[in-house]
This record gives structure tokens, C-alpha cells and sequence, in this order.
């Protein structure tokens, strides 16, 4: 099996479960194919960044030299993945794939794109629109929207900035570091606010999936009378894939 690099820490709740989603994932694979106790995981190592400092580096759209520090923290913990001898990384976020185009420069390990993963995911659910939800960062990007629309797929992903920033404030009060007794409420007064009718809602910020824990490995779900799309978990598909090739 390959190794896999984890960049973490933003948040830790989401980075517990991808070390869970890739560790019970591979557990089925070698059980369905007849592996005895202790069932085989892939190596794997963890650097965590630290989310409040990333936070305060966060720079402004459309402005890459304001980004130059974000970018750096980012781009360190894969080298240190790198240098630990990991075959190729992911990054257990949404939000610093927006900056994965600069993060990875100077990496030589392959990187696993979520955009990539959450295409795939979306087209194979036949859907032509989509909602993207996430963090501001995300939401006032254009990189799931133009993965999407190589798929044939468009995606909204500019809110008005109020709509933007109240689904910002909701993962912070609400799903910084677990989902609240609140959160799926919350999170489903915003979709049927913003979601018409067979329109993909892509749960976009890693943390946002923690409202359905019934889904949490679901890279595709329907709950509530929406088609939801979990980019962490076919972020966690890809990434077992890669593991166990051959």
C-alpha cells in the first residue's frame, strides 16, 4: 500500500475523520476479500496546521501577493509529509485547496484534489446544477464552479456576501470541532432557502457533512428532500484508491 501525507488541523473534527473514513474503508476492503484480524490500514502521517493561525493569514480575493504567507504554511506541512516519506497527499480542507494551485509549488509528492473527487461524485447523479456551501473562502472562489462546468455542471457559487457571511459564522459556531444539537437545523434552513428543487448541494466545507452523521462516508446522499454531495468523502474514495492500487 501507498502512503498517504494528511495535512490537518483545519479543523481537527474533520481531520479525525478522515484518518476514521480511510482506516474503516480499507478495513472493508481487505474483509470483503477474506483478510484476517488485525485487518490491514494504509501507513499514514499527519501534520496539523494550526487553525487560528492559518485564519488570520487569509488573504483577499484576487490578490495573490496577499496570500504569499497562507500559501507558505500550507506549502511546509506537505513538504514535511513529503520528506516523511509519503507517496502522495491530501489535505483534509476545502478551504486551501482555492490556494492549492500556489501551495503546491515546490512539491514534488502528487497532491489529491478535492475539486476532482467532488466532479466525479456530481456528475455521476446526472444533476446540471449545484450549489457550493462552505466557508467564505470557497464560496467566493471559482474553482468548484469551473471544475463543475468542464462536467457540464453549474454551480452558484456566489451568494450575495450576507448569505456568505452567514454561512460562514454557521460552521464556526456550529461546527468548529463536532456538529451542535443546532447545526442541522441551521444547515437545512439555509438549503431551502438557497437549493431549488434537484439542484446538487455541495457540503463543501469539511466540517458540514458532521450535520447527517448517517452519511458521513456517502460520497452521494439524499436527506430532508435534498441530493447532497459530501466532498470529504469522495475525497476519502480517491484516496483509498490511490492507496491500494495494485
Amino acid at each position: 500500500m501507498k502512503k498517504i501525507g494528511i495535512l490537518g488541523g483545519v479543523g481537527w473534527a474533520s481531520t479525525v475523520d478522515y484518518y476514521r473514513a480511510i482506516a474503516e474503508g480499507a478495513g472493508r476492503y481487505f474483509a470483503e476479500r477474506g483478510h484476517g484480524s488485525p485487518l490491514p490500514i494504509p501507513p499514514m502521517t499527519i501534520e496539523s496546521v494550526t487553525q487560528a493561525k492559518t485564519r488570520a493569514l487569509r488573504g483577499v480575493a484576487g490578490d495573490e501577493d496577499s496570500w504569499a504567507a497562507f500559501d507558505a504554511v500550507f506549502r511546509e506541512a506537505l513538504l514535511t509529509l513529503e520528506h516523511a516519506g509519503c507517496d502522495f497527499g491530501i489535505i483534509a480542507s476545502n478551504t486551501p485547496h482555492a490556494r492549492l494551485h500556489a501551495i503546491r509549488e515546490g512539491v514534488s509528492m502528487p497532491i489529491l484534489s478535492i475539486f476532482d473527487a467532488t466532479a466525479d461524485a456530481t456528475t455521476s447523479t446526472g444533476a446540471t446544477n449545484a450549489l457550493v456551501l462552505g466557508t467564505a473562502v470557497t464560496m467566493q472562489a471559482t474553482n468548484y464552479a469551473d471544475r463543475l462546468a468542464a462536467e457540464g455542471i453549474t454551480a452558484n457559487t456566489r451568494l450575495p456576501e450576507p448569505e456568505i457571511a452567514e454561512m460562514q459564522a454557521m460552521i464556526d459556531s456550529d461546527f468548529y470541532g463536532g456538529a451542535s444539537d443546532t447545526a442541522h437545523a441551521r444547515l437545512l434552513a439555509f438549503c431551502n432557502k438557497h437549493a431549488a428543487p434537484g439542484t446538487a448541494i455541495l457540503l463543501a466545507c469539511t466540517e458540514l457533512p458532521l450535520a447527517f452523521p448517517d452519511h458521513l462516508d456517502d460520497p452521494v446522499f439524499e436527506a430532508d428532500g435534498h441530493l447532497f454531495i459530501n466532498p470529504s468523502a469522495a475525497h476519502v474514495a480517491a484516496a483509498l484508491n490511490e492507496a491500494l492500487e495494485g
